[in-house]
């Protein structure tokens, strides 16, 4: 017996398109952290693969305290600030 589609099921055509013009979003404290120091990990393991520096990276975090952290935060507070600010100004065109 053939196989007939589900009449329940209704499909939208797919995804929306990414308005290239948006504002981006804010980073968080990790990916601040991230970028100042992945080169350093690198460095330090060059023999690593991606998925490996993502856990030295992760580890790393983990062991820091609130207080290390915390120019991380400000820069993501900042960002987030930025993106609130840009998201409010942003009118995307029709």
């Amino acid at each position: 017996m053939p196989r007939v589609a589900n009449p329940k099921k209704v499909t939208t055509g797919g995804r929306k398109k990414k308005d290239e013009n948006a504002p981006k979003r804010g980073l968080s404290s990790y990916m601040f952290f991230s970028q100042e120091y992945r080169e350093q990990v690198k460095r330090e393991n060059p023999e690593a693969s991606f998925g490996q520096l993502g856990k030295i990276m992760g580890e790393k975090w983990k062991s820091m305290t609130d207080e290390e952290k915390k120019p991380y935060a400000l820069k993501a507070e900042l960002d987030k600030k930025r993106y609130e600010k840009e998201k409010a100004e942003y009118h995307p065109e029709q």
